[in-house]
This record gives C-alpha cells, sequence and structure tokens, in this order.
C-alpha cells in the first residue's frame, strides 16, 4: 500500500514539472500532427509505450538471444542520428521480430549475424561506386549552362544528398524503454510504410517501389543510350546509325534476362570502376595538356534560366544513393562509422566532379557536348568510348536485377492478383522469362525513340532522384522523429524539402520541354 501510495505521488510529481513543456509544445505539435509529421498522438503514444512494455516483458520471458556489438569498444551511446547500435533486445512496434536479432529456438533460422559483414572502407567503395559512375561525363554539360552556379550546386548537392542519407538511416531506428537506439526497420520501404501507418500501412511502399523502378528502368535506359551515342562518335565514317548501335548494344544485353544471381556479373564491378576512373585521369590529363587554351571568361556568373533547371537534375543524378543505403548499413560490422563514410564519400565526391567538370568545361567552352568524351579527339576518343561502352553494358545487369526483384516482389508473388515468376524449386517460369525480356526491349525502344542523354539523365533526376534524395527522407524524418528533433533539425528539412521540390518540379517541366523542342526540330543526339 505504502509503495502504491509512493508511485502516485512520484507521478503527480513528474506530471506538474512537464506541464510546461507540454504546454509550450502543444500549439505546435497540433498543427504539426494535423499535417500528418506527428506519428502518434499523447493517447496513442501512451498505447504504443504500454504494447511495447508487454511485447518487452514477453519477449524477456522467452529468454531471447542478446545481440552483441562487433567491436566492444563501439559506440554504444548513440547519438540520435541513427548511429548504429544493433541493440539489446530488437523489437518491432508491430510485434514482429528483427531480422538479424534472433534466431529460433529450434536453431532453424540461420541469424543475419552470421552473415559475413562488410567494413567501412568497403561500404565506402560501394558509394563510390553510386555516385561516381559514368554519369558524370554529363557534369561539364551542366556546368555549360550554370557556370559557377553549377559547380556550387555540385557541392550543394553533395552536401544535402549526405545529410538526408544520414536522416534516412536515423529513420531505421527508435529508442527502447532504456534510452538505447535499436534498428526497428530494414528498408526504404518498411520507412515509407511507418510513415503511412496505421490509416494506409502500405501506401508508402509503393510509392517508394514505384519511385525505384522509374529510377532502375531510366538507369538502363541511359546505359542504352550512352552507348548508341559513343559508338556513333567514335566510329562517324560507318554507315551505321545511333538506332543500330543501340540495338546492337540491347542483343549483347539479352542474356540478362536469364540471370539469377548477380555473383557473376559482381567480379567485373571493381574492374569496371578501375576502367572508369582511368578513363577520367585521361580526359583530365588531355585537359591540363590544354590548359594554356583554358577559356576562363566563359565561366558565367549567370545562368541559362531554360537550361539550368535540366543541369539540376543532372547533378541530381550523380548523387543518388539513397536506395541502397538502408541495406548497407545493416550490413556493415560497425554501423556507427556509417557517418564518417558518408562524410568522406561526399567529400572526395564532391572535390573530383567539381574539378573534373571545370577543368572539362574550361577545354571545350561553348563546344562541351552532352557525353563529354565526345570532345576528345577522333583517335583518343575511339578508345575511350570503347571502354565506356564496355563499361555501360557490363554496369547494365545491376540495375536491371534490382528492378526485376523490385518487380517480381511487388507485384508477381504467391497469393497476389498475378502469378508468380517462379515454379518449384525457383525455377524461373517461361512466361516470367518473356517478362524479362521484354522488359530489356522496353529500355532499348525508349533508348530508339529518346535518345537524348543529357535531357534523359536531367529527367529522371528532376522525377525520381530528387524525390528518393531530397523530398522524401526529409519528409520521413519529420514525420517518424519529430518530437525529438531539435529547432535547426525542422529548418533543415523543411528548407530541403521545399528547395528539393521547387527543383524537382522545375526541372521536370524543363526537362520535358526540351525533349518536345527536340522532337519538334529533330535537334541532333
Amino acid at each position: 500500500m505504502a509503495h502504491l501510495i509512493r508511485h502516485k505521488i512520484s507521478n503527480k510529481i513528474t506530471n506538474a514539472m512537464n506541464t510546461a513543456t507540454n504546454k509550450s509544445q502543444a500549439k505546435v505539435s497540433g498543427v504539426f500532427a494535423r499535417m500528418g509529421f506527428q506519428a502518434a498522438t499523447d493517447e496513442e503514444g501512451l498505447g504504443f509505450a504500454e504494447c511495447d512494455d508487454l511485447d518487452y516483458d514477453y519477449r524477456q520471458g522467452m529468454r531471447m538471444d542478446v545481440i552483441q556489438p562487433d567491436d566492444a569498444g563501439s559506440d554504444m551511446s548513440g547519438s540520435g542520428t541513427g548511429d548504429g547500435l544493433e541493440g539489446d533486445s530488437h523489437y518491432q512496434r508491430d510485434g514482429t521480430r528483427h531480422r538479424g536479432s534472433i534466431k529460433s529456438t529450434g536453431g532453424v533460422e540461420e541469424m543475419e549475424r552470421d552473415k559475413p559483414k562488410i567494413t567501412a572502407w568497403e561500404a565506402g567503395w560501394n558509394v563510390t561506386n553510386a555516385i561516381q559512375g559514368m554519369f558524370v561525363l554529363g557534369l561539364p554539360y551542366a556546368i555549360l549552362h550554370g557556370g559557377y552556379l553549377g559547380l556550387f550546386l555540385i557541392i550543394f548537392a553533395a552536401v544535402v544528398c549526405c545529410y538526408t542519407g544520414k536522416i534516412l538511416i536515423a529513420c531505421l531506428y527508435e529508442e527502447n524503454e532504456d534510452g538505447q537506439l535499436v534498428r526497428v526497420r530494414d528498408s526504404y520501404v518498411d520507412i515509407a510504410n511507418a510513415c503511412c501507418a496505421p490509416r494506409f500501412p502500405s501506401l508508402g511502399g509503393h510509392v517508394v517501389n514505384v519511385a525505384q523502378i522509374i529510377e532502375l528502368v531510366m538507369t538502363c535506359i541511359l546505359y542504352v543510350v550512352v552507348s548508341g551515342n559513343l559508338m556513333i562518335n567514335s566510329f562517324p565514317g560507318l554507315p551505321v546509325s545511333q538506332k543500330a548501335w543501340s540495338v546492337l548494344a540491347t542483343v549483347a544485353l539479352l542474356p540478362c534476362a536469364f540471370l539469377k544471381d548477380l555473383k557473376s556479373v559482381s567480379k567485373f564491378s571493381l574492374l569496371c570502376t578501375l576502367a572508369h576512373f582511368v578513363i577520367n585521369i585521361v580526359v583530365i590529363a588531355y585537359c591540363l595538356s590544354r590548359a594554356h587554351d583554358w577559356a576562363w571568361e566563359k565561366v558565367k556568373f549567370y545562368i541559362d534560366v531554360k537550361k539550368f533547371p535540366i543541369s539540376i537534375g543532372i547533378i541530381v543524378f550523380s548523387y543518388t544513393s539513397q536506395i541502397f543505403l538502408p541495406s548497407l548499413e545493416g550490413n556493415m560490422q560497425k554501423p556507427s562509422e556509417f557517418h564518417c563514410m558518408m562524410d568522406w564519400t561526399h567529400i572526395a565526391a564532391c572535390v573530383l566532379k567539381g574539378l573534373f567538370a571545370l577543368v572539362a568545361y574550361l577545354t571545350w567552352a561553348d563546344d562541351t557536348k552532352e557525353v563529354i568524351t565526345d570532345n576528345l579527339p577522333g583517335g583518343i576518343r575511339a578508345w575511350v568510348n570503347i571502354f565506356l561502352v564496355a563499361k555501360a553494358l557490363l554496369s547494365y545487369p545491376l540495375p536491371f536485377f534490382a528492378a526485376v526483384e523490385v518487380l517480381e516482389k511487388s507485384f508477381f508473388y504467391e497469393g497476389s492478383l498475378l502469378p508468380d515468376c517462379y515454379g518449384p524449386g525457383r525455377k524461373l517460369k517461361s512466361w516470367g522469362l518473356g517478362l524479362r525480356i521484354l522488359l530489356v526491349v522496353f529500355t532499348l525502344m525508349m533508348a530508339i525513340f529518346v535518345p537524348h542523354f543529357a535531357l534523359l539523365m536531367g529527367l529522371t533526376g528532376s522525377l525520381t532522384g530528387a524525390g528518393l534524395c531530397f523530398l522524401l527522407p526529409s519528409l520521413f524524418h519529420l514525420r517518424l522523429m519529430w518530437r525529438k528533433l531539435l529547432w535547426h533539425h525542422v529548418f533543415f528539412d523543411v528548407s530541403i524539402f521545399v528547395i528539393g521540390g521547387i527543383c524537382s518540379v522545375s526541372g521536370f517541366i524543363h526537362s520535358v520541354e526540351g525533349l518536345i523542342e527536340a522532337f519538334k526540330y529533330n535537334l541532333p543526339d
């Protein structure tokens, strides 16, 4: 009885101390709750807390295994920004177990922690592959229409994409009753679904899946476009059009439809990346050899209002990596090193992209083409472009296979309206193979009818790149972590959302106008 009385008195004192804070936050919280940024009302939050307590007690009663960090010296405190703590008793609010946190008592399930983890260096290499790919060849074209503002945008996009990558990972975590960060979500789709719960629990996942499919398929299309573009500019004397070169490239890509995994393809990833860096060095070396002719006076302080929004999409698209960051962070040996890895990879990308774009533009000025290697003299251009085509063809299977997986998991699975693509033993059915071939042919048809590399790249960056890199991470961060955010975090998120929205709409409109103009006046590819 005495214990009960002390408990009630303690509760009253605590409530009295929190009253002032609660009242000061009431109006602002109410406004943002009506806007959809607050995860739950106070009553709903209390219900979630009670469910969590019951769930925690039940799980502790089951004597579930506890995950220990890989390194005893790793950061265990958590900073509220997603610094990785794999946790002491992983659980989710929907009652499902977090993948990789436990194993069944019968030993049937293998824990995800038994899988080999990657180091921060390996994670950084993967991010570098994503944001230092061959699409940087379009950056000098962005400087052509943006001048010094284009250079500033390369820096700005690096800072924003680094920040949104961090807050996206922060949305994977929640605090348990001990105040420790626990990873309760696994993917971008999980974050989106959590933001739309409880009214529309799967809407966010569908939106993200559609954006991912568009991004991945457009990436495949761009690889076919750039292959045809490079070949026609390497061998202009041959009686072969760019469309014919694109068809030949697609014929070489048809075996991608038979892929069951990417083990064989992944062996070439390191070789492709090294080849790309060598090509960048060749281009920069040639530009440096002509340093005495650099046209500094051509770098403008004003922008081409009509063309610059397209440049924004090009720059944003060259930084897109948010799609796979949740999976990457979840497979790191020390997730607490994720932030440091993101900082250094984006700093390096910013410096290298800025130097590459500026040096290339200074060399060719107003003659800068959509793919900068097309400006090289004939002999060098042919060899460089052949290597780039090989890299493009070897890079194609990665986004293609990812797009196929997203499509199959979203629409073609057992129990859905559409039949499963696989038979017994996970054997691909003939009609499933036909769908894959149809997807390859679709990328070819798009490349043939819309063979404008820079315009397509700007359109994709404005449509899905800005959404996945700017808009959705900032929106999700506000939605899931509103109660814990400081005022400057809210300011950053809202600013990024507004700026990203303006850039996305503007870039999309001008890219579409550019494509219409290209078709209307039959502009060269």
